[in-house]
This record gives structure tokens, sequence and C-alpha cells, in this order.
């Protein structure tokens, strides 16, 4: 079996996914300035990604083995392909809510067979562990890519332009070229038991939400993405408004935060050799911890230059983002750590949990700061992130008890 084929296959699905996922706090900035938006209406884009993420993964993940992680894949990259092509074509933000629903809906499918698939070609937890952070690493790599490409096709001296939709072209492209891929790299399938069927498939996964050990790790999920959403969805409009940057120069300088979190992941393999994981992650919270409250006080009467650029902006423009290396290898280790602990059968049903609660933390994260930023300012909306951060050190505390007790019983 090709398993580097298969690993370029999974590679470029994540990049062409991570783009359109992330792109969404540079669309919010840009269609309350394209569609004279409210932030409060904008920041409904999230849920419109999420809410689709959660409810498509709760209700096919099980099923997902039966229909073939190739196959899935391949109609989530075709749905994207589709929505984008509208995009440039129906300029509207009905199309802009419609895209989003669509990427979401499409990456339920995609991230819990790219997932699943991981648990396939790797035999031990190390190897695992590894390559989910590689992967989760390239996503962030895709991540950064979008900030400058769709930075590429915004119009600084006219933020009312649409010149910015001409970028799903490119995407649309992307995802010809995705499906190419996957249609010519043969992905293994889960050996299934020939007496089980679709509804016993779907009742296992529920009963995974009785065991304590998956009951904290979703809370610890959830608690990670609603403080990785909200700081990363509202991050260019902080740029914007509170920073006074102009908006192509906003949506740039976050790309430091994507920089971060994908040098993070790739680091944390490293790591992880020399230091356990539990160590790692509280290490890296307590970074994010300090760095927020040694930051967000320079972020306040910022005064900007008439000619301001990339080499000349705040210095918090480039300070704060980097909160995104202590953030990145959280998300990857906790998730490695809870599949590694169960039967490879039942991977594909823990990743639609996993990505159940991670859209539901990425809503709630990315609304909770709109309102606040909408109601006080950005830099209330950022401190109040220190609230699911501490939480997430408590929930932490108790995944790493549950998981010195060994392997996770499941019934069948």
């Amino acid at each position: 079996m090709n398993h580097l084929r298969i690993k370029m296959a999974l590679l470029l699905t994540y990049f062409v996914f991570a783009i359109l996922l992330n792109s969404v706090g540079t669309v919010i900035l840009q269609v309350i300035h394209s569609f004279q938006v409210s932030k409060e209406s904008a920041s409904l884009l999230e849920g419109f990604k999420d809410i689709p993420i959660a409810v498509v993964s709760f209700l096919l993940a099980s099923w997902l083995p039966r229909l073939g992680y190739q196959r899935a894949m391949m109609i989530g990259v075709t749905m994207v392909m589709l929505a984008c092509i509208a995009m440039p074509l129906l300029p509207a933000f009905w199309t802009t809510k419609l895209l989003f629903f669509t990427v979401g809906s499409a990456f339920a499918l995609v991230k819990v067979s790219v997932y699943a698939s991981i648990g396939l070609i790797t035999e031990s937890r190390e190897q695992h562990a590894s390559l989910l952070n590689f992967i989760e690493g390239f996503f962030m790599l895709g991540v950064l890519s979008g900030y400058w490409v769709f930075a590429a096709f915004m119009n600084p001296a006219e933020p009312e332009s649409l010149s910015w939709l001409q970028v799903y072209w490119l995407l649309a492209g992307l995802c010809v070229l995705n499906l190419l891929l996957l249609a010519s790299t043969p992905i293994p399938k889960v050996p299934l038991e020939p007496t089980r069927s679709a509804r016993q498939d779907f009742v296992s996964m529920l009963q995974l939400l009785v065991l304590p050990l998956v009951l904290v790790f979703i809370v610890s999920a959830f608690l990670y993405v609603v403080l990785e959403q909200g700081i990363g969805t509202w991050l260019p409009t902080f740029n914007n408004q509170v920073l006074q940057l102009p908006n192509q120069l906003s949506v740039q300088l976050t790309s430091i935060f994507a920089a971060s979190l994908a040098l993070g992941r790739l680091l944390a393999g490293v790591v992880l050799r020399h230091l356990s994981w539990y160590a790692l992650v509280n290490l890296c919270l307590l970074g994010m911890a300090a760095l927020m409250l040694l930051i967000l006080p320079m972020t306040r009467d910022v005064v900007v230059s008439e000619t301001v650029h990339l080499w000349n902006a705040p210095l918090a423009a480039y300070l704060f983002p980097l909160i995104g290396l202590f953030m990145a290898p959280v998300y990857p280790i906790i998730s490695s750590v809870m599949l590694s602990a169960l039967p490879k059968a039942r991977h594909a049903a823990m990743t639609g949990l996993i990505v159940v609660f991670s859209a539901l933390g990425g809503t709630t994260g990315s609304m909770i700061t709109g309102l606040t930023f909408a109601r006080f300012d950005g830099q209330t909306a950022f401190y109040l992130s220190l609230v699911p951060l501490s939480l997430l050190l408590l929930s932490l505390l108790l995944l790493h008890r549950w998981h010195r007790q060994g392997p996770v019983p499941t019934t069948t």
C-alpha cells in the first residue's frame, strides 16, 4: 500500500479546507464593508460554518466507514467546489452564508475521514500522534496561505470593492486538483462486522458519551476551540478597528497567527519525544495567558501613521499573534491522546464526536467574542479568553488522570 500517496491526498484535502474554513475572519471583515453588514450579523457566519459541521458529524460519522473515507472526501470537495463557483457569480451576504454552510457540511465528512484514515496507516500511538500533528501543522500552513491569497485579491484603496470575491475561482481550481488526486489514490477501508447495521454503529457512537475519559476530553476540546476561534476569527477585525490598520494589512498581519500555529504544531512532534503530553499542554496554556496579559495593554490608544505598511505597524500587531505558537499543540495532542486510547474501529465515531463539540465550541467562541467586541471593545473581548483558558487547565488535569488508567474499555 502506498502510504506516501495516501498522506499526500489527506494533506491536500486538509489544505483546501484550511483556507476556506479559516477565511471566516477575513470574510467577516470584508462583508462588513462590502455588504454593509453589522458585526452582530457578520458573527453569525461562524455559526453557518460550525453548526452544519456539528449536525452532519453527529448524524453521519458512524456511517462513514460504510460509505468509505475516499468517497466521503470526494463528495465533500465537490460540494465546496460548487459553492466557490457561486460566490463570484452571485455576490451577496446570503451567498456567503451558503458558502460557509456548504464548507461546514463538507468538512464534517472530510475531517472524520482524514482522522480515521490516520489510524489505518499508523501502527503505534507515537506514529499516530506524529502524523496527526504533522497533518494539523500542514492545515495551519493552509490557513497561513489563505490570509495572503485573500489579501492579494483585496483592494486597500476601496474597502467596499467586490474584487476579493475573485479568489474563489482559484479555490475552485484547487478543489479540481484535489478531486483528481483523491480519485487516483486507493485509501483503505475499515473491516466491518457484517452483522452490524448502520443504526447499531450510530448507537455505538452514542455509547462513547458515557465513558468518563470521553466526557472529559469533549469538554477540553470544546473549551480549546472556544479559545482558538474567538481569537482567530476576530483578529483581522481587531487589527482593523483597535490597532487602526487598513483592511488588507489587517489580514496580512493575521497570517502571523496562522504561521505561529503551523510552527507550533510541527515543533510539537519533536518536543513530545522529550516531554510528556500533559507537561507540554500546561506549559503552552500558561504561555498563552502570560502573552495575553503582557501584550493586550499595549493595544490601547494606538496611533499609526497615514503611511502604515507591513514593516511599521504597531509592535502589538506582530507580538499578539505569536500566541498561536503556544496554542498550536493543544488540540492535536489531546485528540491523539483520545483516539489512540480507542480501537481503530471506533476512530470514526470518536472523530465525529470531536468534530461535533469542536464545531459548537467554535460557534460559541466566535459569537461571544463578536458580541463583546460590538458592545464593549476588542481588548475586553480578548481578555475574556482567559476564562475558557482557565477552565481548560482544570479539564486537562482530569483528562490526564483518567488517561493514566490505561486503554478505554468499550462495548460493541
